[in-house]
């Protein structure tokens, strides 16, 4: 089976696109930022608990110190009988003040300590704690109604007492609730500093992030920029190198691979330009000596059969007219690779057009056609002949009868086009054939060193169909036989007439701006 062409279209993506991801920028700020929040944080929490141990401490060790000069100055070593109710009194005096309150209770010698009157202190005194002041000097902090307070419970040490009346000459027993309000006042107005401090901190972090983040990834934008440029084919792109870090060796070796890449693809086209037009030269000076050789092998089979014999002859004018066919073939093949090629639109009865293909070429009869008869489209006449002559000449050649055309509008992609499909009833196309079958030179019988194609007819066809912005196609029919779908668009870009049209503009431009 006759095929090929070269690879014309774009690959397009069909993935959906998956979430966006976050960009490096914002994931190396928030990192930056993140460090920088963590130790802020953690410095203002270590600070915070050292001064609150230090301001509770200095609180505490400055009640304590009280108490326990107070006692030692308040009640002496050998305290007098009946004294009690006395040194109760100035002990209470001496150690109440401003957010202070004490209360002294007499130590019985075979009862336990009498618990204080509550309205005397700002805390309850427990019965363990009190237990315990018997011992010593001892305190505990209390938070009640959501205020601090520090309790100490305290009594004299080191006194003597009567041998015959102990009670009469046991001191008393203090104890003293000592607000710390001032020092939660003074922690929450630090630690209102240190989050102030925390959020200056932060501010301070994103905007050197930011700085930090822009001066690095700047390089990297612009290597991406030069790479998309590289990729688009400008290859004489570079980036400017700048320091001496990572990113400047990032930066020479790809100016480095750029200008190996811009090297070897030089080379390449100019290979490729040569091969263009060796083919181009080739062809052009077969053909006039080919056009020469088939009209006097056609001469000379015709007086040969005439004569009753002349196979060699005929033999020798069919071998000459398929060479003469292929250089034809090879002519238009070059005119694509150069780029030459161009449309002559008209606007064309698609019907009539196919109709008048079929019947130049003796097909009229073998092919079944189906389509409207008003259906008109803007295209080249003379190339969709060819492209319509190579699909049913293939179908005709390679497949079975009965062989359909049919034709008629389908939009793709939101525009108007026109659709014809040739389908046969044939084996089909074979399955290694079926991605190749519009590659240049590719025959279902590669085995075979000849056969009548030249292989580039349908790889002609495709070049003309995507020359009008359209698509050829090929497949399998499920039933059987194969299957080429070809769609154009109904409107085609006039390049002569919007060519003319801007002249006239032009002209009417200067007409008004003329003299009078």
């Amino acid at each position: 089976m006759t095929a090929g062409t070269r690879a014309t279209g774009e690959t397009r993506a069909t993935g959906g696109r998956g979430p966006r991801s976050v960009g490096l920028r914002v994931r190396l700020t928030a990192a930056f930022t993140a460090v920088a929040l963590f130790a802020a944080l953690l410095a203002s929490g270590i600070s915070y608990v050292l001064l609150r141990r230090l301001m509770l401490q200095r609180a505490q060790d400055a009640v304590l110190t009280e108490v326990r000069d107070t006692l030692a100055r308040q009640i002496p070593p050998q305290l007098p009988p009946d004294v009690d109710e006395l040194v109760r009194a100035q002990l209470v005096e001496a150690l109440s003040g401003a957010g202070r309150h004490a209360a002294a209770v007499p130590v019985p010698l075979t009862r336990p300590v009498p618990l204080p009157d509550p309205a005397q202190l700002d805390v309850p005194v427990t019965r363990e704690f009190a237990d315990r002041a018997k011992d010593g000097l001892v305190f505990q902090r209390i938070i009640r109604d959501g205020k601090p307070y520090l309790l100490v419970g305290a009594r004299a040490t080191g006194y003597q007492t009567t041998t015959d009346e102990p009670w009469r000459t046991t001191p008393p027993m203090v104890f003293v609730s000592a607000s710390l309000s001032r020092e939660a006042a003074d922690l929450r107005l630090f630690t209102r500093a240190l989050l102030l401090a925390d959020a200056a901190a932060l501010v301070a972090a994103l905007g050197l992030a930011l700085l930090a983040t822009g001066g690095v990834l700047r390089p990297v934008r612009r290597l991406g920029a030069a790479a998309r440029a590289l990729g688009a084919g400008e290859l004489e792109t570079r980036v400017a190198v700048r320091g001496g870090d990572e990113l400047a060796d990032l930066a020479r070796t790809f100016n480095t691979t750029a200008e190996a890449l811009e090297r070897t693809v030089t080379e390449l086209r100019a290979m490729e330009a040569a091969s263009r037009r060796f083919v181009a030269d080739v062809s052009h000076e077969l053909r006039t000596p080919l056009t020469s050789m088939v009209a006097m092998t056609d001469l000379l089979a015709e007086e040969a059969a005439a004569a009753g014999g002349g196979a060699a002859a005929r033999l020798v004018a069919g071998e000459t007219r398929r060479l003469g066919q292929l250089v034809e073939h090879l002519i238009e093949i070059s005119r694509f690779d150069a780029g030459a090629a161009a449309l002559v639109l008209d606007d064309v009865n698609v019907a009539d057009a196919v109709a008048a293909t079929l019947r130049a070429r003796g097909w009229h009869d073998e092919v079944a056609v189906d389509g409207p008869s008003d259906l008109f489209a803007r295209l080249d006449p003379r190339r969709f002949d060819v492209i319509v002559a190579n699909l049913a000449g293939n179908a005709l050649k390679h497949g079975r009868p009965p062989v359909a055309l049919r034709f008629g509008r389908a939009g793709r992609d939101g525009a108007a086009g026109v659709e014809v499909v040739v389908s046969d009833s044939g084996p089909g196309l074979p399955g290694d054939l079926l991605a190749v079958v519009f590659d240049r030179f590719v025959k279902s019988e590669a085995a075979r060193s000849r056969s009548e194609g030249s292989g580039l007819g349908l790889s002609i066809a495709r070049e003309n169909a995507v020359l009008h912005g359209g698509s050829l196609d090929a497949a399998n029919d499920p039933d059987g036989g194969a299957v080429f779908t070809l769609w154009l668009p109904e409107e085609q870009d006039d390049q002569e007439r919007d060519d003319e049209r801007r002249d006239d503009e032009r002209r009417d431009d200067e007409r008004r701006d003329g003299p009078s």
